[in-house]
Formats: structure tokens, C-alpha cells, sequence
């Protein structure tokens, strides 16, 4: 009897299985986040792309946070796996409201810098999803996760540089009279910095669980 009902509860490896499929929808999105970006007739097709890609997210953080409801071993601290599920979910939705914006202003070209921060957030995802793939076996991979996550946090020091870049050219490229054009311009801007600054969070809440359970 014992044993049918253990059958029934979720095996410690699902969490991590379910952590890789919620890191693979990041990469996706900011795959398609990086499509969108090159504008043009293709833009409103990969805006969509961004926005299933998040709604896929979602799915599986609903699956991992219900799975650490009904579970009784975990691979680690339940605080943690909430929190590792709520930053990546938080870089999702930093791409979407990123896409909801671009869709609001109707925006079909954009600036190098926006492409650059695109570019940023593709390695960060790439470095994110090699890194939770990691997680099983964290004591022998901690120096590759150690090299990752601050590999991460280097890449969003570099999106800060390229922040104030783009907001310096746009400043230039709209101080004509164009007012319209440079707000709409920095709220992208804004949005497409935040989400390099989600993948940081991303890196930070993997040291933690690696300073925890190390």
C-alpha cells in the first residue's frame, strides 16, 4: 500500500525536468524577442511568438508550484524552488510586457542598441539554461555554475553600458521636436534592460541555492 501511494507522488527529478522545460520557454522568447527586434512585416509575427512562449512559462511554473504542494521530497528548500520558479517566470513576463509595448506603440523599426540589448538577453537565456541543467548535480558542477551565473552578471553590467548608449542616441535622434518618438523609444529601451536585470535575478537566486546546499 505504502509503495502504490509513493508511486503516485512526484519524483524528485520532475522538479528538475520541469525546471529545464521553464528554462528552455526563456530561451525561446528571447529568441523570438531578438526576431522581433530586427522589425519590419515580421515584427507582429515574433511579438506573438514572445507573448506564447510566456503563456507556456506560466504552465509550467502553475506545474512546479503545484507539484511542491503535493510533494514530500524535494531537491531542495521549498522557499527556493518557489523562488528559482518566480525569477524565471519574471523574465518571461519582463519579454512580454516588452512585446505588449512594442504591439501598444505599433513600433515596426529600432534603434542598434535595442538589437544589442536583444543580443544580451539571447547569450543570458543560453548561460541561464545550461546552468539550471546543472542543478542536479550541483556539487560537481558548482565551479561551471559559479562561471555561469557571473558570466550572467557580467553580461548585465554590459546591458547597463549599452542602456545609457541607446538613451544617449536616442536622445540625439529625437531632440528635433520628436517628443512622442523618445518616450516611446526610452519605454522600450527601459523594458528590454529590465529583462537582462530579470536574468541577473535568475544567477542570484542559483548562487543562493548553491550557498545553501553546497
Amino acid at each position: 500500500m505504502l509503495s502504490w501511494f509513493q508511486a503516485l507522488l512526484p519524483k524528485e527529478d520532475n522538479f528538475f525536468r520541469l525546471f529545464d522545460a521553464h528554462a528552455a520557454t526563456l530561451i525561446k522568447g528571447a529568441e523570438a524577442m531578438r526576431r522581433m527586434l530586427d522589425g519590419g512585416e515580421e515584427t507582429e509575427h515574433w511579438r506573438q511568438a514572445v507573448i506564447a512562449h510566456e503563456h507556456e512559462a506560466d504552465d509550467v511554473a502553475r506545474e512546479v508550484l503545484f507539484a511542491v504542494r503535493r510533494s514530500f521530497i524535494t531537491p531542495f528548500d521549498r522557499s527556493d524552488i518557489r523562488g528559482l520558479t518566480n525569477s524565471l517566470d519574471d523574465a518571461i513576463d519582463q519579454m512580454q510586457k516588452t512585446a505588449k509595448t512594442i504591439g501598444l506603440y505599433e513600433q515596426r523599426a529600432f534603434q542598434p542598441k535595442m538589437r544589442e540589448l536583444g543580443d544580451i538577453a539571447v547569450l543570458c537565456a543560453a548561460k541561464t539554461v545550461e546552468a539550471v541543467g546543472l542543478l542536479p548535480a550541483m556539487r560537481k558542477n558548482h565551479e561551471r555554475l559559479n562561471t555561469l551565473t557571473e558570466q550572467i552578471a557580467h553580461l548585465e553590467s554590459d546591458s547597463d553600458a549599452l542602456y545609457d548608449e541607446g538613451m544617449k542616441a536616442l536622445y540625439h535622434a529625437h531632440r528635433g521636436g520628436d517628443a512622442m518618438g523618445f518616450i516611446i523609444g526610452a519605454e522600450i529601451y527601459d523594458h528590454l534592460e529590465k529583462v537582462v536585470d530579470r536574468f541577473e535575478d535568475v544567477a542570484n537566486r542559483i548562487n543562493g541555492v548553491l550557498v545553501e546546499h553546497l
